[in-house]
């Protein structure tokens, strides 16, 4: 039987949402082995002079444990 874990994580971009994201698991990975999904719970922007200058995300990273 295999145990999963979840990790809450928030990572934020300036190039957008996708990349938020591959930030998500490219710091969940400095750590964690065995990353399996990710699942965006939130998406969230930042406005400056009416136009978005950050896009960031709530992220639910599972990895399996050995």
């Amino acid at each position: 039987m295999a145990i999963v874990k979840v990790l809450e994580l928030i990572a934020s971009s300036e190039k957008g949402i996708e990349d938020a994201i591959q930030q998500a698991v490219a710091e969940a990975a400095k750590t964690v082995r065995n990353i399996d999904s990710v699942y965006v719970k939130d998406i969230k922007v930042h406005v400056k002079d009416n136009k978005v200058t950050t896009y960031g995300v709530m992220c639910k990273v599972s990895f399996r444990l050995d």
